[in-house]
């Protein structure tokens, strides 16, 4: 089923935004000073995303990453 018609089966959709909500949660307990709006990611806007988190925590971009590939 493709309810909001996006060409993604609505079952795999739950899935991943059930799964990426666990990681925001987990890295809002990692750096505190996040919040869902630090973490709300848009097509398009990686590159901003990662500055935004990278001032947001003091980390570098390439820990930032390591840390998502690790706990996603």
């Amino acid at each position: 089923m493709d309810i909001n018609n996006n060409n993604v089966d609505d079952s795999t959709e739950l899935r991943a935004r059930g799964g990426w909500n666990e990681v925001k949660g987990k890295a809002k307990q990692q750096w505190g000073d996040l919040t869902d709006d630090d973490l709300n990611y848009e097509e398009g806007q990686q590159d901003e995303w990662f500055g935004r988190l990278q001032q947001k925590t003091g980390h570098t971009i390439d820990e930032i990453k390591d840390w998502f590939h690790r706990n996603f």
